[in-house]
């Protein structure tokens, strides 16, 4: 079960630049263990439900909307919005917490993330956990979004293609990427509609009804479309290629067995390029609140914080 729900003791927001303003918050013991909860998505934004995944007593619990998604501004903004921009805003929110060293954990485009600022920032790092692995690779692009997920849900893919023409659908996701970044909001709006209610068909091993939420469905479309289209903005540097710099750290890696999101063959890689890792595969799909994933997850913040990991000075 997850921690009881707990209010944040500080939140703000930071400029990061002359475009964007990042929303974050601190929860549990401002001298617990530092941690980033990384969200997904792209897109997604944090949730009270992301607080609870770490003990409160022992934990400063970060947490952070990427730019333009959750509470962070320009709401949808896809100027100055890439993968690098994201690695460098998480420094600038270390440096202005001061904040020496923290643990990451990430989830799906989460996942990512941490890992790339883990290999650019490996001394800033403590440990990693990490879930529903993504590695950003175009063959896990092109099965979520062209072929691949398809064959496992060809109703809820039948539904998804049918708002694009027929030529449209040569070319799913620059053809929804094209939409979400229409000059007609409304263009955007039922283009976003069918984009997340098709991810969310998926992202369960038991289907889920799910309320739209106009606002933050165009930021998850748009965001997720835009990084998606450009290859995630790291086409030409492969996490895999980069993984050795993080065999130094404590990394746990869990990964539902039918996730149809981001299937096991990435965490299963992912593990055997670093050996001291550990993986644990639940009875799950994608999502990070399915029964055995949470649990997992709550087990391996409680596990971190018993490590030796010279956390000198902090509330273990």
């Amino acid at each position: 079960m997850q921690f009881p729900p707990i209010e944040p003791y500080q939140s703000g927001y930071l400029s990061v630049d002359s475009q964007h303003t990042l929303y974050y918050e601190q929860c549990g013991n401002p001298r617990g263990i530092p941690v980033l909860f990384v969200h997904g998505g792209p897109g997604s934004g944090c949730t009270t439900a992301h607080r609870r995944l770490f003990h409160p007593n022992h934990y400063r619990i970060i947490l952070v909307d990427q730019r333009g998604c959750g509470r962070s501004q320009p709401h949808t903004s896809l100027i100055e919005n890439t993968t690098d921009h994201l690695v460098n805003d998480f420094e600038r929110l270390r440096d202005h917490l001061k904040i020496e060293k923290w643990l990451l954990l990430g989830g799906s485009w989460g996942s990512t993330l941490s890992l790339i600022y883990s290999i650019r920032h490996p001394n800033a790092v403590l440990g990693l956990i990490l879930r529903g692995i993504f590695l950003a690779r175009p063959d896990e692009i092109t099965w979520l979004t062209q072929a691949g997920a398809h064959h496992m849900a060809p109703e809820a893919w039948a539904t998804f293609i049918a708002h694009l023409t027929h030529s449209e659908q040569t070319a799913i996701l620059s053809s929804y990427y094209h939409r979400l970044t229409h000059k007609n909001p409304i263009v955007q709006q039922q283009a976003a509609k069918h984009f997340v209610n098709w991810e969310h068909a998926i992202s369960t091993l038991t289907p889920k009804p799910r309320t739209p939420d106009t606002d933050q469905d165009l930021a998850l479309a748009r965001i997720e479309a835009h990084y998606l289209h450009h290859s995630c903005f790291i086409k030409h540097t492969p996490i895999l290629d980069h993984i050795k710099a993080l065999q130094h750290l404590p990394i746990d890696i869990i990964q539902g067995r039918y996730d149809l999101v981001c299937p096991p063959r990435s965490a299963f890689e992912l593990f055997k390029a670093l050996p001291q890792s550990t993986l644990t595969l639940t009875h799950a799909g994608h999502a990070f609140d399915e029964t055995e994933t949470q649990q997992a997850l709550i087990q391996a913040t409680e596990d971190f914080r018993q490590r030796d990991l010279t956390l000198s000075g902090y509330d273990k």
